[in-house]
This record gives structure tokens, sequence and C-alpha cells, in this order.
């Protein structure tokens, strides 16, 4: 006996882990098919090299937060452990799933393939795919001439607000029973000091302290490893997992923007900007997860050394300001912009390696991971682009500047704690009575420079500048130039 089964609509959940101003649920709720809410812990992704633990964590502590608003329409998310192939094989032992909606992702290879393997299993199977543009972001784009004008038009839409009812979901009892069908994904994380929770609430909390005060310094303190902790948004884990749209931010911004504060909060608007050009960016040429997007910076090698990319990667490369990025970044997930780009730098041009063996390690501890940011700016702070004014940043210089008194060091790397601000940037030009004296012995209590700097970074410069030379490089730095011209000239950002 042939049974019908109901037909529905499913919103598969992936970086847009909020309930308002999400296209494609206000999408599925405009028919009179139930939706069911689907999350897919993707086995090949949460082994993926890019990806850590502290990732699923505040992915899962979104999606509590999603059902803790769910509960009150009698639904929730159903959370699985699969490849979404499956995942939907066996939602259709249930039911018949008529339309699927989400958002493009502008993902790694990984996902894309992934996206291409749906799409022909979506045909297969009689499955409308609706995918929405996320964020501005549009693909199929030739050049980038008036995108920052489409985005500005999409900012300035007015939001989606969408209203729930209950006998428009898959209730909750309905889910338990699929769920037996599953791995549940097991939604429980541990307690963390100093990772940020996943939340669009938590999202709103630290947004509504930004705009209230906390940006009164945005731009005072954007570049200090410590104080930028206070003085800067911390939204980026929240955009990059879609607790909070650039939408919603952008307009919530623009309210809170007066003469008083004009500067800080322009600033930071145009950052909202800076962040979706460069996804946009992404999204036009995906070779650059692997390769430099100037192909004339292909044939650069750099000697691979082990060593440095293990002294570099455990913060114990003996520059002090190096060393407590790295730390910071491996307990907290966080570091400002510049101090990021800094690791890159000193990575690439002081180091000499290869901005590839930076990627993996980077992504995993960044908890605002997100490729189209990611990759791009790996190889802007690597100098292979060809079509950026060449940066190698001095980690004396910045420590100096921007960690004058050495209270971020001092946090970070306790073993030098004790040093007077003498010494506290550059422990290594202390005299033997000097470390006898502060009770520090060097290349024991903390190791000696790994490299010479002075050295390191005018072959670096050398090198790096004559590549500029080369025509190849030019030809390829022109065509790039031209390819991606923007009808805006200021929208070209200066991400210090």
């Amino acid at each position: 006996m042939r049974i019908n089964k109901e037909e529905i609509h499913v919103v598969w959940f992936k970086r847009d882990l909020r309930l308002q101003d999400n296209e494609a649920i206000e999408n599925a709720l405009a028919s009179n098919k139930r939706v069911l809410f689907l999350y897919v812990f993707e086995n090949s992704l949460m082994v993926d090299p890019h990806y850590d633990e502290r990732h699923w964590n505040f992915i899962k502590q979104s999606i509590v937060d999603l059902n803790t608003d769910l509960k009150k329409y009698n639904t929730k998310v159903l959370c699985v452990n699969a490849e979404v192939v499956s995942a939907f094989n066996q939602i259709f032992n249930s039911y018949k799933v008529d339309t699927v909606f989400s958002h493009q992702e502008t993902g790694l290879l990984i996902t894309y393939n992934r996206d291409k393997e749906f799409t022909r299993y979506c045909r297969n199977n009689s499955v409308n795919w609706e995918e929405n543009n996320n964020n501005g972001v549009l693909r199929g784009l030739l050049n980038r001439q008036d995108w920052f004008d489409k985005w500005d038009d999409y900012m300035y839409d007015p939001l989606i607000k969408t209203s729930f009812n209950a006998d428009r979901f898959i209730s909750i009892e309905e889910i338990t029973q699929i769920e037996k069908c599953f791995q549940s994904a097991n939604l429980k994380t541990p307690k963390h000091e100093y990772f940020q929770r996943g939340g669009t609430k938590t999202a709103w909390r630290y947004a509504d302290t930004f705009f209230d005060k906390r940006h009164e310094k945005y731009m005072f303190n954007i570049s200090k490893p410590a104080l930028a902790r206070e003085s800067c948004s911390r939204l980026s884990p929240y955009i990059a997992w879609g607790n909070v749209s650039i939408r919603q931010i952008f307009q919530e911004a623009l309210k809170h923007k007066t003469t008083a504060n004009k500067k800080h909060i322009g600033a930071f608007i145009s950052r909202l900007r800076w962040q979706a050009h460069f996804i946009q960016k992404f999204e036009m040429e995906h070779t650059m997860e692997n390769a430099s997007i100037n192909k004339g910076y292909q044939k650069l090698k750099k000697s691979i050394s082990k060593e440095y990319q293990k002294a570099w990667e455990e913060g114990e490369t003996g520059f002090p300001l190096i060393d407590a990025c790295m730390r910071c970044l491996r307990e907290t997930g966080y570091l400002n912009f510049r101090m990021r780009a800094m690791l890159v730098s000193f990575f690439t041009h002081i180091l000499w390696q290869p901005w590839q063996a930076s990627s993996q390690h980077l992504s995993k501890l960044f908890l605002d991971f997100e490729p189209g940011i990611h990759f791009p700016q790996l190889q802007m702070n690597a100098g292979e682009t060809g079509i950026n004014m060449l940066r190698i940043y001095n980690p004396i210089k910045n420590s100096k500047e921007h960690d004058d008194d050495g209270t971020f060091i001092k946090k970070w790397v306790p073993e030098l704690a004790h040093l007077p601000t003498a010494f506290i940037h550059e422990p290594y030009l202390m005299t033997p009575l000097d470390e006898q004296f502060n009770n520090l012995e060097l290349g024991v209590d903390y190791p000696n420079p790994i490299v010479d700097i002075t050295i390191a970074r005018k072959k670096a410069s050398d090198t790096l500048w004559n590549m500029k030379k080369n025509s190849e490089v030019k030809r390829e730095s022109e065509r790039i130039l031209k390819k991606h011209t923007l009808s805006n000239r200021n929208s070209m950002l200066n991400t210090d």
C-alpha cells in the first residue's frame, strides 16, 4: 500500500544561524507547507584541517540559542551528524521535501564541491533548492565595477522581519521521532574562560555595549592588542557564523552615528564594507585558497623550515609581541586586525615561509574564521597580491608603539612579566648581568630570537621588490586591477 508523505520545506542552516533578517526562513514560510529547520554537522567538514572544536562549539551554542526562541513555537533545529545527502535521504523516509531554502556559502573548496553534489542530488530527486545571496555578496559577477553601489542599496533595504506561528513548523515531538533515525548531535559545550559564546542574544549584547559606550575609543585603540579587546566591537564571530546579518549591524550603526561619534562609528561602518569587499573578492577568485592570486608570485620559492613553523605556532620565537599574539589567539580565539597582519607578515617575511603553511593553523585559531576574509588577507599580508604597497611589519616597532608598557606581553608571556619595560620588548638585549639581576636565563626560561630580524627583513624586502619589478608580476598586477576596478575609489580602505 502506497503511503502519501507530507510535502515540507527545509531550511538548511549554514553560516546564517539567526531567525530574523534571514531570507531563507522568510521564503520557506511564504507557502502553506510546514517547515523543518536543519543543521548538518558534516563529518567531512568536522575533520577538515581548517576547523577546530572551538568553531563547532560556537555553532552548537548558536543553535541552542535558536532553540530557546523556537521552543515557544513548539519546534527546534534538527541537528545531525552526517553528510548532507545522507541526511536528506533519511528525511525522505518520513517526508517528501519540496524545496530546500538556504543562503549561498562563500566557503572552502570542500563546501563548494559539496554544494555541486547537492545540486545534482536535488535534480535527481525532484527537489527545488532555492539559494539566497548572503550579506550582499553576489555570485557570478565578472567584475566588481558597480558592486559597492549594489551592496549599499542592499544595506539600506528594510530588514526582513519574519512572523512565526507554531502550526507552520514540524513539531518538537515529530523531530524527536526523526532524530531516532540519525546520529544526533550533542549540543552541550564546555565552559571556557576566554572564548566568546555563540548565539544571537549574545551578539546583540556585544553590539549594544559597543554602540552605547565602547565605540568611543574605537579608532584610538584599534591597533593596540590589549585595548582593542574592549574598544572594538567583537562582533566578527557573530557575523562570520550568521548570528546577526551585516545589514542588521549596518543599520544599527547608522542609528547611533552622531556628530560626536561620527569618526568612530563611520570607521566601523567602513570596515563592514571592507569585510564584504574581501568576501566578494574571494567569491570571484576562489583559487586563492591554495595559490597566489598573482600568478607571477607562484614562482617564488621559499625553503620550508619545520623548526621555524613550530616555534611560530607555539609562541616560542623569541620575539615577545609575536609570541604574546599567538598565545593569546590560541587561548581566546581573538586578536585585533593589526596583530593578525603582523603574525602573517612575520611568518612569510621574517621567517620566509610560504603563506599556505600558515593557513590551517590560523584558521583553526580564529573563532571568526571566514574563508572570504582569511585567504585574501593571508595573501595581502604576505605581499603576494602584487597590487598593494609592500608592508613588512616590524614586531619590535609595533610592540613599542602599541604595547608600550608591555601589558599585553606580560599577560600572555608570563615568563617575561617581571622584566622592566626597558627589556620587555627586546629581552635579548640583556647582558648576562642583566639576566642574572632579572632572574631570567635566555635560551632556558625564554628563547633567544630564532632569526636575525635585521637580516631577515632586508632579504624579504629586496626579494619582493625585485619580484614586483618582474614583468610577469607587473602584467598580472595590471590584469587584477583592471578586472576588479571599483566605481568608488574611496572603497579601497586602509585596514590598519
